[in-house]
């Protein structure tokens, strides 16, 4: 794809408006899951220790929501169920490692290895679903990752990494957690494309509740026992829920419209607007290699969105391997 044809397909309308809605629902999601990043801190510092309930919480919440839409609808499941099994356990296994990660290693190597889900994703997206990708959309998901180095330098000359107590641990703990977020993004992208978005959520809710909550009667139930709840407590663990519920809700739209490699794109700038956060809220000075990473990772992701549709299209007349995708991708533009 030239240089002419990809600026003329950007400021089209139609092109334009579509883009634009993509990158506006990317960066909903990533401002959710900074809220969950928040929260989720604010839980450590009251010493508690439970991954998996917090996550507990926030899939009990869209099975109760979502499945009581399903129920409404009297919708039998378009996916059986050990498909949504898979996906829950996948979800529920890449949110609890990431998390445990932190533990182990110092955030600078926890940000920087989680990065590596962008690769798998597109790994699993081109075999299973045979999505193809051009040289624009490769360079934009490299810049993306390369605005995220320039948070990393700054944490590292800053101070702000740590070393950690097992750093190797957690960094295995990270890339074994962004393989399982990958299978469960990558299952999600082609169940909201091929089936129902209200469906997807509620079973990942019902699926995610169920494994996790096998893993908390094991791995959680003597630290829930110790812990000494209070106001403070149970209102962080009520916004992670709420901040969970927005992420896992938006989610999809993105998955659908675009797929689950610029959803992660996407959920690069998680961190920088954390950053905002605790500027607006807590005073706090950032060094300027925050706002330049905020604009790389942005030229990035306009970049990779604005090659997106074309490639797709194409790669599915050229090999004709990719006819049932791209009759997907065309549904996803017409509605949600």
């Amino acid at each position: 794809m030239d240089w002419n044809t990809m600026t003329s397909t950007c400021w089209s309308n139609s092109a334009t408006l579509r883009i634009l809605g993509i990158l506006l629902l990317g960066q909903l999601v990533s401002f959710s899951l900074a809220l969950m990043s928040i929260t989720s801190s604010l839980i450590a510092q009251f010493g508690v220790d439970a991954p998996l309930t917090q996550s507990l919480f926030t899939y009990a919440s869209l099975a109760l929501v979502y499945g009581s839409i399903l129920i409404y609808r009297h919708q039998k499941p378009l996916v059986s169920w050990y498909w949504y099994l898979l996906l829950g356990f996948a979800d529920a296994q890449g949110c609890y490692l990431v998390i445990k990660a932190y533990q182990y290693s110092s955030i600078t190597s926890v940000t920087l290895l989680d990065c590596w889900i962008v690769p798998w994703v597109i790994i699993l997206t081109w075999i299973f679903i045979g999505t193809r990708y051009s040289l624009w959309q490769l360079a934009g998901g490299t810049i993306c990752v390369l605005g995220l180095s320039l948070v990393l330098l700054s944490d590292s000359v800053g101070g702000g990494g740590g070393g950690g107590s097992n750093a190797i641990l957690g960094d295995v703990l990270v890339i074994v957690g962004t393989v399982f977020y990958a299978v469960s993004n990558v299952g999600e992208e082609f169940c909201v494309k091929k089936k129902d978005r209200v469906e997807v959520v509620s079973m990942l809710g019902v699926y995610g509740f169920l494994v996790t909550a096998v893993e908390v009667c094991i791995l959680e139930r003597k630290t829930l026992e110790s812990v000494k709840w209070s106001t403070n407590i149970v209102l962080a663990f009520a916004g992670y829920s709420v901040s969970g519920f927005m992420f896992y809700s938006l989610a999809p739209f993105v998955l659908k419209l675009s797929g689950s490699t610029m959803f992660n794109l996407s959920l690069l700038t998680a961190d920088m607007w954390a950053v905002i956060f605790r500027v607006f809220f807590y005073n706090q000075k950032v060094d300027w290699l925050y706002f330049l990473s905020f604009a790389v990772v942005g030229i990035g992701l306009v970049i990779y969105s604005t090659t997106e549709k074309k490639s797709v299209t194409t790669s599915a007349t050229e090999d004709g391997k990719n006819t049932e995708y791209q009759i997907l991708d065309d549904e996803s533009t017409s509605g949600i």
